[in-house]
């Protein structure tokens, strides 16, 4: 295969994939919406996080949320928990990075939260562990990931929910995770819009 074949085929594989997710993941992404208008009404806070590029799209709802998507308006209450590295060193060190998260709930989790969480396998074992100490805490979870979902699906309640982008790998799963993102903020701007 080609340089021009390997580019063409990226762009093919996300079309099917995005139109595979159109029919999969909405009414997912609509029960995450509901969710997160519920949290902001009660006065909660995202919490967020993720490893590598999951890292990466934890760090950047929680942007969008403290500062703005597209339209102006109030700041709104979100932190990434992979973003402070003396704490996730400090807990890795002295306890094991499968707590790095799940301290950080423990910490400063409370039940009006959310905790929205990335891993493309599922199976990351810090991220069941944050789930975990969310439920714990009766703090609902929003799981985003793919292939079938890992072992965290299994961790995420009834007052949570799982949204699976139907894809082994990894680079398609985390672009539809992007959109996702951008979907998220841009309905809940126009739900402050309308609110106002």
């Amino acid at each position: 295969m080609n340089i021009s074949e390997i580019i063409k085929s990226n762009f093919e594989e996300n079309n099917k994939v995005n139109q595979e997710c159109i029919v999969d993941v909405i009414t997912d992404v609509e029960n995450a919406l509901d969710i997160i208008i519920n949290m902001l009404n009660h006065g909660g806070k995202l919490l967020t996080c993720g490893n590598g590029g999951s890292s990466g799209d934890a760090q950047h709802i929680a942007s969008e949320f403290i500062n703005r998507f597209e339209l102006e308006r109030q700041p709104l209450p979100a932190i990434s928990l992979n973003s402070d590295t003396a704490t996730l060193t400090s807990i890795a060190n002295d306890y094991a990075y499968e707590e790095v998260f799940a301290k950080q709930i423990q910490a400063i989790g409370k039940k009006e939260d959310v905790l929205m969480a990335f891993t493309t396998s599922g199976n990351s074992e810090n991220i069941t562990k944050a789930i975990y100490e969310a439920t714990c805490k009766h703090i609902p979870t929003i799981l985003i990931t793919g292939n079938d979902g890992g072992k965290a699906k299994d961790y995420v309640e009834e007052n949570g929910c799982t949204i699976i982008i139907p894809s082994k790998r990894t680079s398609r799963i985390q672009e539809m995770h992007l959109i996702i993102i951008h979907a998220i903020c841009e309905c809940i701007d126009q739900y402050i819009k309308n609110k106002n």
